[in-house]
């Protein structure tokens, strides 16, 4: 049996709940179960409709699509917290290495301390906000180094055509005026295709 301040501990460690005022987080922390399973257990499955959050208390899971290991979670990890906002099936399987001892905190759960403190749903709003916009930004960036990395490589693919002595006078003609690649002499690009 945890005690509060064990407790309390865990449930900051859940990201989403991590930049929650220390009563949000109590609030959570009492009403969350202790459960235990035994070594191999099969936690919940691929494809079965979620709606519980769980927190490594102790022991080792393993988050696998079925014969296949994506990762091992131990002590102080939380699985299947998007299961807290919708009731899309599980994205894969959660068994465990050892026997195990979690805190489950269920959607109904989450929902009662909502009602009671609404404030709870106003920060984690906010912070699962915060993560979209930074993957947004992550995935503008990563988009811009790949146009960035695109137009290098088409600027290179060009210098190279030009330098080559295979290249006629009208090819060069038509790359200098920023076709991305070489023409055939009926003016179509080679392959059928750009060469991107």
């Amino acid at each position: 049996m945890l005690t509060s301040v064990d407790r309390l501990l865990f449930v900051r460690g859940v990201p989403i709940f991590k930049e929650l005022r220390d009563d949000f987080l109590v609030r959570l922390a009492s009403i969350m179960d202790e459960l235990s399973f035994p070594e191999r257990h099969t936690i919940f499955t691929e494809g079965q409709e979620g709606r519980a959050l769980y927190i490594v208390v102790s022991g080792r899971v393993s988050v696998h699509l079925r014969q296949q290991e994506l990762a091992q979670l131990e002590e102080g990890a939380c699985f299947g917290e998007m299961s807290l906002f919708d009731a899309e099936p599980r994205s894969a399987s959660v068994t465990t290495l050892d026997a195990c001892d979690c805190l489950m905190l269920t959607q109904q759960q989450l929902y009662e301390a909502i009602d009671e403190t609404p404030g709870i749903a106003i920060n984690i709003i906010r912070l699962l906000s915060r993560r979209i916009r930074e993957l947004n930004n992550e995935l503008n960036e990563r988009q811009q180094e790949v146009k960035d990395l695109s137009r290098q490589n088409n600027l290179a693919y060009t210098a190279d055509v030009q330098r080559s002595p295979l290249t006629t006078p009208r090819q060069r003609l038509a790359l200098e005026d920023g076709s991305p690649g070489p023409l055939e002499e009926n003016g179509s690009f080679p392959y059928g295709s750009f060469p991107y």
